[in-house]
């Protein structure tokens, strides 16, 4: 009898220690889940902080191959959001990527050119010329959906279209808002304009 007793007590205190390992482990999986969210939103901002000065440094002349091909392999290493495109996720090889950032700095000149005509309105005329035509806001993958539909003679491409949203917001066209991890963009309401 005092076998079944110790076999009892025993299996109580096992499974016990199994639950409360499983409550400790399922917390643990809240607070990495918890950071992971935390850190993937910092990750976003530090991007658009980036495309945005990268913008800026080519407008002023001043760009540089070593920043793009930097970005790149850390891209490889971080987590990517969801909502970025599938262009973003498959990259090639890391030799075909340096080759790849430094055959795009050069695209921008010859290719550019070819793709915008003399006549053709800017980047930040054709956003926010679509955005005041829409009742709602808009993802820059919206965005750039609706533009390529609409201008396929032009190459379209996320990444220009999102630092052309940010430029508007920057100069004050455009409003940012978020829901959850995504990004929405609208332009200037009436009231904020005037205010």
């Amino acid at each position: 009898m005092s076998e079944n007793t110790s076999t009892s007590t025993i299996s109580a205190d096992y499974a016990q220690r199994i639950t409360d390992d499983l409550a400790a482990n399922r917390s643990e999986q809240d607070r990495a889940r918890a950071e992971l969210t935390r850190l993937q939103d910092a990750l976003v901002q530090l991007e658009t902080g980036e495309q945005i000065l990268v913008k800026m440094q080519e407008v002023l002349g001043g760009g540089s191959t070593k920043p793009a091909a930097r970005k790149s392999k850390d891209r490889k290493v971080a987590a990517v959001p969801a909502a970025r495109s599938p262009k973003s996720r498959t990259a090639s090889p890391k030799g075909g990527r340096k080759q790849k950032a430094q055959a795009d700095q050069g695209a921008p000149a010859d290719g550019g050119a070819a793709t915008k005509g003399a006549g053709d309105p800017t980047w930040r005329e054709l956003v926010t010329g679509y955005l005041t035509t829409q009742r709602e806001p808009k993802s820059a993958a919206e965005v750039t959906s609706a533009l390529t539909e609409s201008h396929p003679q032009r190459k379209t491409q996320v990444a220009v279209v999102r630092n052309t949203l940010e430029q508007g917001v920057a100069h004050g066209l455009l409003e940012r808002s978020k829901q959850g991890r995504s990004v929405y963009y609208s332009p200037v309401s009436a009231t904020t304009s005037d205010a």
